[in-house]
């Protein structure tokens, strides 16, 4: 059995997208009741090196929407990263799940033999056929941003759990 390109990929980017939108809004009304300025949340991280909260979710957007285009042939729009806010994050992850579900699936067919050129122009430059693409570099680094953005909610008190993370299914 074949599993094409798109069903390993938008639907997952959607499903993880629409469950971190919810622990974002748990995390916000965590905020409200515990009477914790948000921006202490959006700039939690868990370690001195890593990316706050609010540059997690952003780059988790960037790849799902990067990922997603590039197998589809199509242009990912551009995105300010200027969030400051849940309401901000919550927009920018409407704003990713629209462009990927308005991407057409037969777009996809035959995306796992396309050429994706990472990093082009640059000394780390390298190139990957879509299949290898999608699974060995672009799904991992989704789930790294995803799983840190759910990591550094937990860390810092708001009640969510493996359900939450996994969302609808």
């Amino acid at each position: 059995m074949t599993i094409s390109m798109y069903s390993t990929s938008v639907p997952v980017f959607r499903q993880l997208l629409t469950a971190l939108a919810d622990v974002l809004a748990k995390a916000s009304a965590h905020a409200a009741a515990k009477k914790i300025e948000p921006g202490v949340l959006l700039q939690a991280r868990l370690f001195p090196d890593m990316f706050p909260l609010l540059r997690q979710v952003q780059v988790a957007c960037d790849f799902a929407k990067g990922i997603a285009g590039r197998l589809a042939g199509a242009e990912s729009p551009s995105f300010e990263d200027n969030e400051q806010t849940f309401d901000d994050l919550q927009a920018r992850i409407s704003k990713t799940i629209a462009f990927i579900d308005g991407l057409d699936p037969k777009a996809f067919e035959g995306a796992e033999s396309r050429s994706i050129v990472l990093r082009p122009g640059t000394p780390k430059e390298r190139t990957l056929d879509g299949h290898a693409y999608l699974v060995a570099y672009g799904l991992p680094q989704f789930f790294f941003h995803v799983t840190t953005a759910y990591g550094v909610l937990r860390h810092c008190g708001v009640e969510i759990g493996k359900r939450d993370y996994m969302g609808q299914y």
